[in-house]
Formats: C-alpha cells, sequence, structure tokens
C-alpha cells in the first residue's frame, strides 16, 4: 500500500466525535485533533526524521498523528529516557527535529514551536542518511534502554495489523480505551492506533493501576476496555479487581509475556463473572504488534494458551534441523508469516533505506506447541534454555515451578551453571530443596542468590539484562 491510504490520513471523516480525552476531562474532537496535528507537521514541513518523547498525553498523541499524516517518521522514546541514552540515540541517528516536554534547554537546538506542555526543537545535525520510502515509524525492541537498535515498521505493517485487530476484538466507534501502557511502547501504541482508526475514544493518563487517580477517570469517562502485561494481571489480583464495580467495561486484553495458566484461570472466572471479555494476545514488536489471539468463548477450555494466528497470519512450527514440524504436543520454535512482519532492524541512520529484509516471515524466538486442535502454547524462549550436564533445561519452567511454590525468582546462568535469583533471602533452602527434589538438577548445577526486587521496564516486563549472571 502506499502511504495515501494510511488511516491516520483519514481520521477527519469523524468530525465532531472525541478522540482524545485528557486526566482533567479535557476533551479534543477529531476535527481539533487533525487541525492541531497539521499545524505541528507544518512546522517541519517535509519527510524527516523526528524523535518524539512520549508522554500518555494529547501532546504526544497529537504530533505522533501529525508525522504519520505527513509522511515524517518518527523515533518513539520515553519522555523519561536517561539522558546520556538520549544522547547516544541523537548521535546515532541524527534526528532533524525533537519533539519534548518541559524544559529543553539539555538539547542543542532552536525552539520553533510549542503546543501545551511540549516544545518543537530544530537541531544541528547534518542529515547524512536516506529514508526507505516505505518507512513509516521506528520504535525500540521490548525491554531495550537507549539502546540504538531499533525495529523499521511500514506503512502496510501498521495498516494490516491496525485493521486486524479491530477484526478479531470487534473494536466499535463507542468504545472507549484507557491507557495502561506507554505509548512508545508496541502494545500500548496498537491501542491507539486500533482506536483512532475506527472513531473511538482514547482516555490519556500517565496514572498507574496503583493510582486512585486511574481508576476514578476510568469511571468517570466509562473506560471500555483496557490492555496489560502479565504484571499487570498480577497487580490486579492484588487490588482485589474481582471486587471492583466497573460496569462500562467490555473487555480487557492481556499481551506483553506469558500469562501464567493459573493467573489465566482466575481472571477468567472473575470476567466470566463480570460479564467482561478477556482476550489473551501473543506479539512482537518486530511483528508489528500482534500475532494471535485466544478468543473469548476458547478462554476457559484453552486457558494458557495464546490461542491462534491473528486474521491474515498464520504460525508454523520448527525443529532444531529447520524442518516443520505437523505433528501436534511436539515442541518447536514458532515461525509467523503476515504482512505485518517489519522489514528488519536499524542501528543507525544508514540503515533507514535498507529495503524489506523479512520479506512476511518472522521467526519468533519463542519455542511453543501445537494442540490437536491448532491451539498454540509457549513453553520458553528458545535462548532461554542451558545445558546442565548434558540435560536440556527450560528456565522459564523452573521459574514456574518455583512460583507454584510461592517462591518469586527469576532464572539465568550459563551451561552447567543454573543461577535461581530470588527476592527473600529467607526462602533460599526451600528453593534448593524443592530444585533437588524435584527436577533432577544436581546440587552442583545451581546456585541461589537473593535480589531486592524483580527488575521491570516501564511497561512491566522482566528486565533479565539487568541481572549479574557472571
Amino acid at each position: 500500500m502506499s502511504a495515501k491510504d494510511f488511516f491516520f490520513k483519514k481520521i477527519e471523516q469523524y468530525k465532531n466525535e472525541v478522540a482524545l480525552v485528557s486526566e482533567d476531562g479535557n476533551q479534543i474532537t477529531y476535527r481539533e485533533f487533525v487541525r492541531r496535528a497539521d499545524d505541528f507537521a507544518r512546522q517541519i514541513g517535509r519527510r524527516c526524521l523526528i524523535f518524539l518523547a512520549c508522554k500518555n498525553v494529547a501532546e504526544s498523541v497529537i504530533a505522533y498523528a501529525g508525522c504519520l499524516r505527513n509522511d515524517i517518521v518518527p523515533i518513539m522514546i520515553g519522555a523519561d529516557t536517561d539522558m546520556e541514552l538520549l544522547n547516544h540515540l541523537f548521535t546515532s541517528y541524527h534526528p532533524a527535529y525533537i519533539w519534548y516536554p518541559g524544559n529543553g534547554t539539555e538539547f542543542m537546538g532552536a525552539e520553533v514551536y510549542q503546543d501545551g506542555r511540549y516544545s518543537l526543537y530544530r537541531t544541528d545535525y547534518e542529515e547524512d542518511y536516506e529514508l526507505s520510502e516505505d518507512l513509516a515509524l521506528l520504535l525500540t525492541t521490548s525491554g531495550s534502554t537507549g539502546s540504538p537498535k531499533l525495529v523499521r515498521q511500514t506503512w502496510r505493517n501498521i495498516e494490516s495489523n491496525t485493521q486486524s485487530i479491530i477484526h478479531y476484538l470487534g473494536i466499535v466507534p463507542s468504545d472507549k480505551a484507557i491507557t495502561t501502557l506507554p505509548m512508545h511502547y508496541t502494545y500500548g501504541l496498537s491501542i491507539i492506533n486500533t482506536h483512532l482508526c475506527i472513531g473511538a475514544r482514547m482516555i490519556l493518563t500517565e496514572a498507574t493501576l496503583l493510582d486512585k487517580t486511574f481508576w476514578n477517570l476510568l469511571k468517570e469517562e466509562k473506560a471500555t476496555t483496557f490492555g496489560g502485561v502479565p504484571y499487570t494481571y498480577e497487580i490486579l489480583k492484588k487490588l482485589r479487581f474481582k471486587r471492583m464495580h466497573l460496569p462500562s467495561l467490555r473487555y480487557i486484553t492481556q499481551a506483553g509475556g506469558k500469562l501464567s495458566k493459573e493467573l489465566a484461570e482466575e481472571f477468567n472466572a472473575i470476567c466470566e463473572e463480570k460479564s467482561i471479555q478477556l482476550i489473551v494476545m501473543y506479539g512482537q514488536t518486530e511483528a508489528t504488534a500482534r500475532m494471535s489471539y485466544l478468543p473469548w468463548k476458547d478462554a476457559k477450555r484453552k486457558a494458557g494458551s495464546i490461542g491462534i494466528a491473528i486474521p491474515g497470519g498464520h504460525f508454523v512450527l520448527i525443529d532444531e534441523n529447520g524442518n516443520e514440524i505437523e505433528a501436534p504436543n511436539e515442541v518447536g520454535e514458532m515461525v509467523y508469516f503476515g504482512e505485518n512482519v517489519t522489514s528488519g532492524y536499524a542501528e543507525s541512520r544508514k540503515d533507514l533505506i535498507k529495503p524489506d529484509e523479512n520479506c512476511g516471515v518472522l521467526h519468533t524466538g519463542d519455542m511453543a506447541k501445537r494442540d490437536d486442535e491448532g491451539f498454540y502454547y509457549v513453553v520458553g524462549r528458545k535462548k532461554r534454555f542451558l545445558k546442565l550436564f548434558g540435560n536440556r533445561v527450560n528456565l522459564d519452567e523452573v521459574e514456574e515451578l518455583l512460583r507454584q511454590q510461592k517462591i518469586e525468582n527469576l532464572c539465568s546462568g550459563t551451561d552447567d551453571h543454573l543461577i535461581i535469583f530470588i527476592t527473600d533471602r529467607n526462602q533460599e533452602k526451600k528453593a534448593v530443596d524443592f530444585i533437588m527434589n524435584h527436577t533432577g538438577i544436581t546440587r552442583g548445577g545451581f546456585e541461589v542468590r537473593h535480589i531486592e526486587s524483580i527488575p521491570r521496564s516501564e511497561s512491566g516486563k522482566i528486565l533479565y539484562s539487568a541481572l549479574k549472571a557472571d
């Protein structure tokens, strides 16, 4: 598809319908939204690279839409990204402009425009690179913190995935989604894309689930949906979501990691009681956003599954030799095929002219099995396996076994040396005894270390890179 057919270029059709609701209750219609988005883009006036320092506020969403409506290529980053890491990204990509909240005197550039709490700064970088005509957007890979490695998304990627998600979730113009995830995170951004595409409403807030402000806003604005990663659902359990009276909610979604079977079963029951649908999904930034979903009608009997491929996509499983696995319940790497598979990575500005390197095929790096009805179950990451004295050990399975014993933990290590990180020193003996007695791993094959807390990204995903496994 061409950029001129992109859905963001058609949203003026929704006119006086409400597009955005701010935390203070201020409403912005689609007519006003489009006017401000295009006014922002006019200050730039050409196709170039720009950094958007994102928050879940109107100014961020308006600038994002302005870029995509006017063929400007944004790199989406968190507004609270460490300045040293941010500068590393700047020198890697030489953006022509930066959209930044608050005081931007840290940047070497001239302020050329302001809208609300944000200012647009023109940089002094030389634009010594070319942009592929298909390139629409650049996102950081999941869990990255200032790494110059970005995912290159095209117009076709975003359009295809957006339309597919709208279809299988049944999103309608009367829906009102409230933000629970950062907009520069692929999952959070997909929620914005799908709702604005169809003329629905986005309720924007920087408040978290732990803030009373969030729940008050959800109730006042009658939000119909929100999304969360597995950690979100752990928090909801602690907050006693079961007891909350939230009649406006129509469905909630989960992605960003594997939801345990136990937690899935618990929330399936809660949602059924509340007449809410819980849609478990699976995706990666490299596939724009989503690759699979578990239909609500199958949620109870297939708890623990990531479901089936989204409309327009399909999976195959391959063994260690690259051969397709056709028999059910055999583990292999999931390979996904679809128009939402992105064109590849960029590690510097020189990569922005590259053509599509994936050609619609993504090796996910996830190991999974498929049951005899075609539903998929992720069992772990391809790189999350160790060889302990000749035996293959799945680190995700070890973590889950320990969690079932009420031991908060993370597992890492190298071949012949498993490291179990626990947050409660008093459970070290319990962890050691359980591993030795129930897994067959000998005492010489593992050690237990203490950490203060589970390291997580701002979207709630576990940061294994923060563990010291040496």
